[in-house]
């Protein structure tokens, strides 16, 4: 048994795992939990206007990634790989970033490519499910990035048929459309147009006819799980595997869009940081959910806890 530690850097949140690994039955790496841990520091902050990582956006960063160095040392992580997502992609100051990680964390950060982050994603996500029940379409919606990826399980091996990555996410949709508290019915159609176009070329790129169950993953995705049970504080044990119905997805995209940030609060489930732009992602995932049921018949979609962290551990057990 190793132990091992990914760490997933993106516009949004900064997320750590700590696993243990062993092999399973058929060879392949199981993962054990040892500690898992969620930081919004919003890293992508303006990127979209201006092109360049805020300083104190790099500095919450720098904060979160210090408190985990800590913890990885605690735990006594053998191997650790830290992957660096879309806002870095986009800004011209990267550099900055990637010192501060060195400094920090004393390894690299890898910037990987919008169709690795899809496969990592995928191959995290549908480790729980039945093969039975693919082909399978995942997608991850992050801040400033949304992946799908079509696949196949095999006998505990993802098998990956295609994948894209879009410029399109929580934090991007709302810094460029949705500028109201709420937003205005003007902004919000806006959004829906501008997700409609970008996620089409995603579609063209990953076709879906055959596709028999759709994943869900990252905090976008659990966050609305969470809505939906109308959970009073967020439990990942409730989240994870749990079904939502399309309509129940487009009736909470709506609801979402119609409340204040001051309203959006009062859901426990809801992270704070993510109350201002958990709108923009609502929307995204209703337009997904249209575009999935025109193209495959799908109608509901399966939330999975276990994402691009677990697909980034499994890459280095």
């Amino acid at each position: 048994m190793s132990r091992v530690a990914a760490i997933d850097c993106g516009t949004n949140s900064i997320r750590l795992l700590v696993a243990d690994v062993t092999t399973g039955s058929h060879g392949t790496a199981a993962l054990r939990d040892v500690h898992r841990e969620t930081r919004i520091v919003r890293l992508g902050q303006g990127v979209d206007a201006t092109g360049e990582l805020a300083s104190e956006a790099l500095e919450r960063t720098r904060a979160a990634l210090a408190d985990y160095t800590a913890v990885l040392l605690r735990k006594g992580a053998e191997r650790v790989r830290m992957v660096a997502t879309s806002a870095t992609r986009d800004a011209r100051n990267r550099d900055d970033f990637f010192r501060m990680v060195r400094d920090t964390l004393g390894i690299e950060a890898e910037v990987i490519s919008g169709d690795e982050e899809a496969q990592l994603s995928f191959t995290g996500a549908v480790g729980d499910l039945d093969p039975d029940d693919g082909p399978f379409v995942v997608v991850d919606i992050g801040g400033g990035s949304t992946e799908l990826v079509v696949g196949t399980l095999e006998v505990d091996k993802a098998a990956v048929r295609a994948a894209r990555s879009v410029d399109i996410g929580s934090v991007r949709i709302t810094e460029r459309c949705l500028h109201g508290d709420p937003p205005s019915a003007d902004e919000v159609a806006q959004a829906r147009e501008l997700a409609t176009s970008i996620l089409d070329e995603a579609f063209a790129a990953v076709p879906v006819d055959g596709v028999r169950t759709w994943v869900g993953v990252a905090g976008t995705i659990t966050t609305l799980s969470a809505v939906a049970q109308d959970l009073a504080e967020y439990d990942p044990d409730a989240v994870h595997l749990s079904r939502i119905p399309r309509a129940d997805l487009h009736r909470i995209a709506d609801e979402l869009l119609g409340m204040s940030r001051e309203e959006r609060g009062r859901y426990g489930g809801i992270h704070p940081g993510r109350i201002d732009v958990i709108g923009g992602g609502a929307l995204i995932v209703d337009v997904l959910a249209a575009a999935l049921h025109e193209r495959a018949g799908i109608d509901e979609l399966v939330v999975s806890e276990h994402d691009i962290l677990d697909g980034i551990a499994r890459s280095v057990a």
